[in-house]
């Protein structure tokens, strides 16, 4: 009996764990649809100053700029250059609301092909191709516009190759530029710094044959991250894929002090933006299997948390808690499961958790941006096949 007691006694002081609920799916809400633009063969992108809507890009093979409010109405348009060809391709708004915008020209007779002085740094002693036919778009242009639609600042560097901007980043110190570099060969990234008054450095080419340069990163001890993609070996970092990722890392007299690569054994990774904070999303493709990867890094390029998504591959990121992509299947943390490609876009906390989703519209197949305005809040613009379309996201 006592034995009995005692057991009975010590069963109950044991604590048996239990069983715990499974996290609970977080619900994806649709956005609401703000404004159209304009059709994908005229818009580049959109950023915001203050609550105007600030679109760019090339009309009638001319670079344009133009803003417009909240409801679609234009508040005023700018041509930005006169040449016989011009392309407006990257802007970014600074901390007064002006809006700098690069792009490329031609080159005219007033600009004469680059001195010595001007050769572009060559790290990897990539050929650079010689100058050719007068027309082509071998002068990288920046344009500085007012948020009232003035026109400030127009500076133009000609050079001895082919330059497409891919994106630009502004502090109360100047603008960087990068982009991609054409040759009869292939292409390489570029990094091309400008003060305020519009003053350029040299232009810092990355890569020979296959490199890309995607996003910019200024830091605030005047050193620059640069990321994109690369087939060939860069500052001796050789290629571990087919294409890697790549984060490189520029002090601020343009040396390239490391690389670090993002791999996938026989398959292509691309970075195809950065934000300030080192939130980098980017394309994965292996055979027919595509996804979209989004990795938050620390300043020396170490990850701190990484996902990856089913996917039509690119992605763009905002700050340090927004990736942006178009869907293709479920995601585990969410009651989600598009039927057609599908915007999506992601929020994460500082640990990088999940804590919203928010939805496009089918039929929306590209990605144009994404935007964290102060006045306006998250705006994400994407393109159909006819249309350009801002959305914002419907409070919680």
């Amino acid at each position: 009996m006592k034995r009995l007691l005692s057991f009975v006694v010590i069963t109950s002081l044991l604590v048996f764990p239990t069983a715990q609920a499974a996290p609970k799916k977080i619900s994806v809400k649709p956005m609401q649809l703000l404004t159209t633009v304009g059709t994908p063969d005229e818009v580049s992108g959109v950023v915001a100053s203050g609550k105007s809507l600030i679109v760019f890009g090339s009309q009638g093979s001319k670079a344009y700029a133009r803003a417009v409010d909240t409801t679609g109405t234009e508040l005023w348009n700018l041509s930005l250059d006169q040449s016989a060809a011009s392309i407006a391709t990257a802007a970014a708004v600074d901390s007064v609301g002006d809006i700098w915008i690069a792009g490329a020209t031609p080159l005219t007779q007033e600009l004469i092909p680059p001195s010595p002085s001007e050769t572009p740094l060559n790290p990897d002693n990539a050929e650079v191709p010689p100058n050719t036919k007068i027309g082509d778009l071998r002068a990288i242009t920046i344009w500085k516009v007012t948020a009232a639609g003035v026109l400030a600042m127009t500076s133009t560097l000609p050079t001895s190759s082919v330059l497409f901007p891919t994106a630009i980043a502004v502090d109360r110190n100047g603008a960087s530029i990068v982009g991609i570099i054409g040759s009869e060969k292939g292409s390489a990234g570029f990094l091309l710094n400008t003060d305020t008054t519009g003053v350029f450095s040299k232009v810092l080419q990355i890569g020979a044959t296959s490199t890309t340069s995607d996003a910019v990163v200024r830091h605030g001890n005047g050193s620059f991250t640069v990321v994109g993609s690369s087939s060939e070996t860069l500052a001796g970092k050789k290629v571990a894929g087919i294409t890697d990722g790549v984060l490189v890392k520029v002090s601020k007299s343009l040396k390239i002090t490391n690389v670090v690569r993002s791999s996938i054994s026989k398959g292509k990774r691309i970075w195809n933006s950065a934000s300030s904070s080192l939130l980098l999303g980017g394309e994965v493709v292996v055979g027919k299997k595509i996804e979209t990867a989004v990795t938050k890094f620390s300043s020396t390029f170490s990850p701190r948390w990484t996902y990856r998504f089913l996917s039509t591959g690119p992605a763009v990121t905002i700050g340090s808690t927004h990736v942006l992509f178009i869907s293709t299947a479920s995601t585990p943390q969410l009651n989600w499961k598009p039927k057609l490609p599908t915007p999506l876009l992601l929020s994460f906390n500082s640990k990088g958790a999940i804590i919203a989703a928010d939805s496009g519209p089918t039929g929306q197949n590209e990605l144009l941006g994404a935007l964290l305005s102060k006045e306006l809040g998250v705006l994400v613009v994407t393109s159909s096949a006819e249309l350009v379309s801002i959305f914002t996201l419907i409070p919680r």
